[in-house]
């Protein structure tokens, strides 16, 4: 058990990260676990805790958030009928299936190969954010078999084993084939439960020799719940934010922000 000169800090770091986390979600939508993964991945190890399979802690922490959060983002979407329940059914067993084998991989693999994935992908999203454009086109429908179960499971492995729910990905896949944007990301978050359910479930099965303490399998309670309730606060106030200013600028600052954390993570990576 902790004692309190080391529970107080984590406290503090935990509350300021589901601060962040909840006010970039709401400014720019983008995923919580794009921000919380690599935030666990250095507190944690400030800290002092993790071990070996640091990076799995982090990942599994925050699918657990990411299944309360995109509940709650594709109940609020569905109220306002924005949510494609067709893309959901035809896409749902292949991303359900994709992400279960994307945990048991995650849970298999070194932390080391988990933070180059991490790294590299986050790379990725943060030059979409930068420089992707809304005219981009694959096609003008989204896609039919066998493509389809293609991009389902890619999207549903990388995005286990990434910590991520479905908007990452989801949403650039789905505007690259015609679909509004709105409609995307009320889509995108029931990717996100979808993907999160049976990695959380997997990870709370997966053993972790130093995890942090009050952790079931490689998910540590204490950062979920701290983070999940102020994620859950300050989400208002990012999309309130976002109404009230142009969120473009800050959009591309935090692309720039993610390429640095993504460049830092596989700097590590390469023992540099």
């Amino acid at each position: 058990m902790p004692d309190l000169a080391t529970a107080l800090p984590m406290l503090a770091v935990l509350l300021v990260i589901g601060a962040f986390a909840g006010v970039v979600g709401g400014l720019l939508g983008v995923g919580g676990g794009i921000v919380l993964v690599p935030a666990f991945f250095y507190a944690f190890g400030h800290l002092g805790y993790g071990g070996d399979q640091l990076m799995q802690v982090c990942v599994a922490t925050s699918m657990a958030t990411i299944v309360i959060t995109s509940i709650r983002s594709v109940s609020s979407h569905n109220k306002k009928g924005a949510v494609d329940w067709g893309v959901l059914r035809a896409w749902g067993p292949t991303l359900v299936i994709a992400a279960a084998i994307g945990t048991f991989v995650a849970g298999k693999v070194s932390s080391t190969t988990l933070q180059a994935v991490f790294g590299a992908l986050a790379g990725l999203a943060g030059l979409w954010m930068a420089f992707g454009r809304d005219s981009w086109r694959l096609g003008d429908h989204m896609p039919e078999q066998p493509v389809r179960s293609a991009l389902a499971g890619a999207v549903g492995f990388f995005s286990a084993m990434m910590g991520i729910g479905g908007g990452t990905f989801g949403v650039p896949l789905m505007t690259l084939y015609a679909m509004p944007i709105h409609r995307a990301v009320a889509t995108a978050s029931g990717f996100g439960v979808l993907i999160a359910v049976p990695a959380l479930l997997g990870f709370l099965l997966l053993p972790i020799a130093e995890a942090p303490p009050y952790s079931i399998g490689a998910v540590n309670l204490p950062a979920f719940l701290v983070v999940i309730g102020t994620t859950l606060m300050t989400t208002p106030l990012g999309v309130h934010l976002a109404h009230a200013m142009n969120p473009k600028p800050l959009k591309r600052a935090f692309a720039v922000f993610l390429t640095l954390v993504a460049l830092n993570m596989l700097r590590k990576v390469l023992g540099w």
